[in-house]
Parts: structure tokens; C-alpha cells; sequence
């Protein structure tokens, strides 16, 4: 059986890193390793499952997202993983999720990025989010495939690819050489990791079972400190891909006075 890793990056996210390990208890990876941007993290113990903490070092601006998550991939296959599985901080894996992703990136005969379908939780109850039970809260995000369990959908859209769960082979990761490190902060990083993919012959499927429920957090976009990261990093992906990413949310921050983004006149700014 394949040598299996979670890779997670956190910064200030204790209680979702906590419930987290309690979603990985169900079905346990061999290796979890847990990135701190600037921090040392605490998981808690995950029954049946070796868990490394990595620091990296805070350099101040913008969380280095990128170069966390390259760091916990070289962390995990250092250690003799060949599946590597990452799934954001405030994202808890369903009751098969890593056994899912295994099965399907163990068996892949060529390059192949697998992502699984994550539905978007409500905020939580006073209690707190049950121990079980979570895909009863939210339907699966609509702006996704999200294939009934066992079944695999191959995909050309990459851009549709998202970083906050998904699987490839250690072998994979290998041969694109994971996140372009020049992105800081929000944004752009996870469709340019696709589209580098892509080039290089990869396939994208999305994984029926391999369910992630995302915990309730306002919107990190929204936040008007994100606008300049959002800004740098879509320059740099214009620079590579030749066309704006992300652009629905760009207009959002026309519209809410943070930047200047005309796409027709190759225009984009931060206000002020």
C-alpha cells in the first residue's frame, strides 16, 4: 500500500487545525505533516498516524502559501510518501477521503491531479460542528463536479482546479516541481500550479468520495489587505499564462473602489 501523507499549512488556525484531526482520525494517512507560516503549530494526536511539524520562518508580508506547501510536499516524499494528499487548514476530510485519494493516485498510469468535492459549511452551532454527519449541512459547492463516491471524472477546465484538497503522486509533483514560489499571499497560486500541470501532460479528475467539508470563515478576499497580494499575483500570472485570473473577483474589487481592472486595456492597479 502506498505510503500516504496529508500535507496542511496553517497560520493562526488552531481550532480548525483541531477538528481537521479529528476528520483525519476517521481514516488516517501514514504521515501528516503540518507547515506553520511563522508559527509552531500543535495538532492534536491522530490515532494511527506519524504527524511532523515543520516552522517556516516569517520574512514578513504576505503568507508565502506557495513555498509552504512545496515545503511540506519535500517534507512528506523525505520521508518516503507517495501519495501526497493537501487539504487546507480549515478543511475536514470525510470519512474516506484519504483512502479515496490513495486508491485513485495509486492507480494512475500517467501525470494526474485528483480533487475531490468540498461542500462549504454554515456557520457553526454554539456546540460546535458535529463529530459526524457533515455532509448533511452543505450540498457540495455547485461551482464544482462533485462525482458520487467511486466514481472518477476526467476534466479539461483546469482552471476549475483548486488547492484546498486535492492528490497527486509524489511522482507528479516531481516532474512539474510543485507551487511557483513567486506567489505571496492570495490568489492565482492553485491555477497556475494547475495549468503548469496541464503543461506537462498532466490529467485532472475529480474524485467521488474523496469529500472535504470547509469550515464557516468569512470570505478571505474580502478582506481589503488581500487586494494588493491579489494584484501582484495576478500580474505575475499574466506574465506566465497571458490573461488575468480571477477576474470575477477583480471586478468585485473595482467595484468596491480597491483597484483599477480593465481587462480590454490590460489595466490593473491598486488604488491608492
Amino acid at each position: 500500500m502506498s505510503r500516504t501523507a496529508v500535507v496542511t499549512i496553517t497560520r493562526g488556525r488552531a481550532g480548525h487545525l483541531a477538528l481537521q484531526c479529528r476528520g483525519l482520525a476517521a481514516d488516517p494517512p501514514d504521515l501528516h505533516v503540518v507547515v506553520g507560516m511563522g508559527e509552531r503549530p500543535e495538532p492534536p494526536v491522530v490515532p494511527g498516524c506519524e504527524q511532523v511539524v515543520v516552522v517556516l520562518p516569517d520574512h514578513g508580508g504576505p503568507l508565502p502559501l506557495a513555498a509552504a506547501r512545496n515545503r511540506g510536499a519535500d517534507e512528506a516524499m523525505g520521508a518516503g510518501a507517495e501519495v501526497l494528499v493537501f487539504l487546507d487548514v480549515d478543511c475536514i476530510p470525510g470519512p474516506r477521503a484519504v483512502s479515496r485519494y490513495r486508491e485513485a493516485v495509486s492507480a494512475a498510469t500517467g501525470p494526474a491531479l485528483f480533487c475531490g468535492p468540498v461542500a462549504y459549511l454554515p456557520p457553526p452551532p454554539p456546540e460546535g460542528y458535529p463529530a459526524t454527519g457533515l455532509a448533511a449541512l452543505a450540498p457540495p459547492h455547485p461551482g464544482r463536479p462533485a462525482p458520487d463516491d467511486g466514481v472518477l471524472l476526467r476534466d479539461d477546465r483546469f482552471e476549475l482546479f483548486w488547492s484546498l484538497s486535492f492528490g497527486v503522486s509524489a511522482e507528479s509533483w516531481r516532474s512539474w516541481g510543485g507551487f511557483h514560489e513567486g506567489y505571496r499571499g492570495y490568489g492565482a497560486e492553485d491555477t497556475d500550479f494547475a495549468l503548469t500541470a496541464a503543461a506537462a501532460g498532466a490529467r485532472l479528475y475529480w474524485l467521488g468520495g474523496a469529500d472535504a467539508h470547509h469550515q464557516y470563515h468569512p470570505p478571505t478576499r474580502e478582506t481589503p489587505a488581500r487586494a494588493a497580494e491579489m494584484v501582484h499575483n495576478s500580474h505575475l500570472f499574466r506574465r506566465r499564462h497571458g490573461y488575468w485570473p480571477m477576474r470575477d473577483w477583480l471586478h468585485d474589487l473595482a467595484r468596491d473602489g480597491l483597484v483599477d481592472f480593465d481587462p480590454d486595456a490590460d489595466v490593473l492597479r491598486l488604488r491608492g
